[in-house]
Formats: C-alpha cells, structure tokens, sequence
C-alpha cells in the first residue's frame, strides 16, 4: 500500500495536524521524520496514499504550517546480497533479501536475525545494519552528554543499583545552580545534547525541573533530553513548554511477566502510557531494553523492536543487563554482547531513520563493544559528563566503564566513522 507523509514547519503544527486528521477520521502514524528532510519538525506524520487531497485541505483549512507532503520513501538496500556472505543460512538470506527490496520485517524474521551464529552470518547481519546506517543517517556519530544529578531513587527495581532498598550506595542530589553550571563546560566542548538522568527522586519537583531546564536554555540554548523516569501527563507537558525537547523512558522489556518480575512496585500499562504521552506532547521520544534479563527470549526481544516501531520511537538505548551490587539479580551474569550487536542491527534494519547509542553497559561489558556497535548501526554514543565527585556514586550497574570525549573520540575513528563538526576537537587534544 503507498503512503505519503506529512512534515510540518514546527512541532506544535505537527501535533495539531494529526489532533485534526485524526477528528477526520484519518488514520495517522507518527514516524521519525526521514533526515532529507531536515531537521523542522522531528516527527512526520504518515498517511496512506488516499487521504492524500483530503488531509492536504483540512491542514490548510486549519492553518497548518506544511513544509511539504511527500510520496513515503521505502528504504532499499540494491545490490545488498552481493556485498555480503553468499554462504548463509537460507533463512537469514531470505530476511537479508527483504531488506534488499525495501519489504517491511516481519516478529519471525527478526527472530531469525536474533537467533542467527557463526561468524558468516553474524558479519552479514551486521554489514546489512551498517549499510542501511550509511543510507539513512549518514557516518557522523552524534556525541551527546549525561549529567546523573542525584542517585536517589524512590522505585525499588531488581535490577538496579539505585534501588531504593540498596544501602550501599552512597546518595546524593546535586544542586541547581551544580547542574548548569555542568551544561556550561559541556557547550564549550561544542555539546549541542545535554541528558539530565537521575533516580526517581521526589525532591525534584515538577518547579524545580521546569527551573533547571529555562537555566540551562538561557544560558546554552542547548537541546535537553530528561531521563528521570515516570511522571504524570501534566508534568510531561509542563517541562515541554519550557524547553525540553526529548525524552528517555525505556520498557526494558515488553515481556509483560518479565515486566512484573524485575519491577516490584511498577505498572507495565503506565509505562506504557507515560511513552504516549510523551510523544503525544512532541518529545523527540526514546526508549529501549535490556539484553540478557532472567527468562527473556529471542522472541521477546523482537517484540520489543516491533514495539518500538509501533510508538514511533526516535531513539532506542540498547544494552546488555549488568549486574549491580546490593540488587536481587546481583549474581546473575551479565547479558550476551553478540545478542547485544544482533539487537543493535535487527534495531537498525526495522527502525531505519532513528539514533541507536553505542551504550556505556556495553563499553562495561567489553571495552572493544562500542566499536562494535557502530559497525552493526548504532550512530550515537552519550558521554558521562557527571562531576567526578559524585560519577562513582551512581552505579546503576557494578564496574561502569567511563565513557569520556577521547574514549568516544578513539571509538569512532577505530570505527572508520566521523565526529561531528561541533565538537571542539581542542578538548580532544587536551586530555591527551
């Protein structure tokens, strides 16, 4: 069936457009937008092909600012078998085909791709994955960064070092003027991303949040992105309003048993809700999972990507589980790093135009990892940006590796890729 989509000059025309397709009847989908389209409006709204002359008068009827309505590009791979392993398993070469011919991936297929050994297939699954990178996002790495401003938690996750029930941890909350200050130094390096990640601490009021984000707009207008968990469809849309402008909430699973199992005192539907409501107020919205939890299945992991896709998700954190001291799964070994890459690729091949980071916990697991992951389609790493007063205090998982500007910079030059423009390379040079 052919689609077009919709690209609007703002986020708040996007939101209204699909507010008013949808009263019309109109089956919408957000998506990320496609990068050829630059950068005005994050999300594109996808329609099929027959709605087309309607949907273009309702949105000017309504005073919608378009910047264009354009034929959906299916993503195609020509020429992709050849360039790869021709002794494949038979099933992952009919997956790899689809791919080639811009047809849609299916849970079995991407089952196949998870489920797939040996080096052949693995160098082919991952040459596919880099190929379609290439195509849609470019070789630059984006390089963001992370200030984790308190390790207070009030949630009391498995999985987590900073569980509230865990005694080892040394707390801490850092204060406001502490923080942007932090994105300060962080726009000199040319950072253009600031993630501020914490617990689920209460002490930060939805007030407080709104603080931080207009100090840190007026004094770097840098792009934020919040990662501080659960709260409720008001306080998304106020910290919005005020600035921030993306917003990570992973599942971790979308096993709704294994959900339950590492998430004692969490609501799978209300997670689920919250990415809703996020992308319903125009977060650039990111997600993501957890390799290697107890119980999880090949199959679940394709469920996760699926789901990704359905929600529109433009950034998806993929990880393999660490175990942290002081946590319940403290013992259990940490996840697979080649189920970690096959994820990244299989992530990359059904999302196509989205960011997928070369993780920390994979840098933990196996230092040669983030390389990896760029190779197999990841187009991101996040810097820890943290003072180093407080950066050891926040284990989230036992031994995390430092990922700094020269870890970062080393990573993406081993793996042929570009830093990009931004980045003062005068900060590079320095901590040589």
């Amino acid at each position: 069936m052919e689609h077009y989509i919709i690209i609007c000059n703002s986020t708040q025309h996007m939101l209204n457009a699909d507010k008013i397709l949808k009263q019309n009847d109109i089956k919408t989908e957000l998506i990320p937008a496609p990068s050829e389209y630059g950068s005005v409006c994050s999300t594109a709204i996808k329609i099929n092909a027959y709605n087309v002359d309607v949907a273009e008068k309702l949105l000017k009827d309504n005073s919608i600012s378009l910047k264009g309505i354009y034929p959906y590009k299916i993503r195609k791979l020509e020429g992709l078998i050849d360039k790869i392993n021709k002794d494949l398993n038979d099933d992952l070469k009919t997956v790899l085909k689809k791919v080639e011919n811009g047809i849609e991936l299916t849970e079995d297929d991407i089952v196949v791709i998870l489920s797939s050994s040996g080096d052949k297939n693995l160098s082919s699954i991952f040459r596919a994955a880099d190929e379609m990178r290439k195509s849609v996002v470019g070789d630059i790495v984006d390089i963001r960064a992370a200030i984790e401003f308190s390790n207070i938690c009030r949630k009391n996750c498995f999985y987590c070092g900073l569980r509230r029930d865990n005694l080892s941890v040394e707390r801490y909350r850092m204060d406001i003027d502490e923080i942007v200050q932090t994105a300060k130094e962080l726009k000199k390096m040319g950072i253009k991303t600031v993630i501020l990640q914490s617990g689920e601490d209460p002490w930060y009021t939805e007030d407080k949040i709104i603080e931080i984000i207009k100090k840190i707009k007026k004094e770097t207008n840098m792009r934020i992105t919040l990662s501080i968990g659960e709260r409720n469809q008001e306080e998304y849309k106020h910290f919005r309003e005020a600035g921030a402008n993306n917003f990570l909430l992973k599942i971790e699973t979308t096993n709704r048993e294994i959900f339950k199992n590492i998430h004692p005192d969490d609501d799978f539907d209300y997670r689920v809700k919250c990415s809703e409501w996020l992308r319903e107020n125009g977060y650039v919205n990111g997600n993501g999972n957890i390799i290697g939890l107890p119980g999880q299945t090949a199959r679940d992991i394709a469920k996760d990507i699926l789901f990704f896709k359905d929600m529109g998700i433009h950034m998806v954190g993929i990880g393999p589980f660490v175990p942290a001291t002081g946590t319940p799964l403290e013992t259990y070994p940490h996840g697979d790093v080649e189920m970690t890459l096959k994820t990244v690729a299989a992530t990359r091949l059904v999302l196509k135009n989205v960011f997928i980071p070369a993780t920390t916990a994979l840098a933990t697991v196996d230092k040669d990892a983030q390389v990896k992951a760029l190779m197999a389609g990841a187009n991101t790493i996040m810097l820890i940006s943290t003072p180093s007063k407080y950066r050891s205090r926040y284990k989230i998982y036992s031994n995390k590796n430092m990922v700094d500007l020269q870890t970062a910079y080393r990573a993406v030059i081993k793996a042929g890729r570009k830093m990009p423009p931004y980045i003062n390379l005068d900060y590079i040079k320095d901590s040589k």
